[in-house]
């Protein structure tokens, strides 16, 4: 079957066994086989000069102009810094208190373990709970103060 199929760099009509740039050896194929390699590294395209092997020029790109550097990569992961005064942590995600908004790492994500100044108890259950244990570990101490299941303190005699 002779389907006439036209290249669309040189305007010539091709069956389908000749039509790709190569198999008719193509004059104006440069015009529209043009590739941009990418540095697997960095994402940055890489230019190519006619002539040129493309994967050689981006292995010397790789070897003296790429501007990747792992360690930075790696830092960049973790940006959420814990507000703890003295904690240097960092974590992968946010862990938002509450109360106060603020940003901290997993040790110290609960209320009482970052000295919240937040307003009222907290909202989610895990907090609620945290507070609860810290409150029942002060009663067994000290034997002087409780805290009820309403939140607030009260004096046990």
């Amino acid at each position: 079957d002779f389907l006439p199929l036209k290249c669309d760099a040189c305007a010539e009509v091709f069956c389908k066994d000749h039509i790709r740039y190569d198999d008719h050896k193509c004059c104006s194929a440069y015009k529209k086989n043009v590739q941009v390699p990418v540095c697997p590294l960095c994402n940055a395209p890489i230019p190519v000069q006619k002539g040129e092997i493309p994967d050689d020029v981006v292995g010397a790109h790789m070897d003296k102009d790429c501007k990747y550097n792992p360690a930075q990569q790696r830092q960049r992961i973790f940006t959420n810094k814990c507000l703890k005064p003295g904690c240097k942590r960092k974590e992968l995600i946010k862990m938002v208190c509450e109360q106060c908004h603020g940003n901290f790492c997993i040790k110290h994500r609960h209320p009482l373990d970052h000295d919240c100044k937040g307003s009222g108890h907290p909202v989610s259950k895990a907090g609620y709970a945290a507070l609860m244990r810290a409150s029942e570990t002060a009663f067994k101490s000290t034997g002087a103060i409780g805290m009820p299941s309403n939140g607030s303190p009260q004096h046990n005699r």
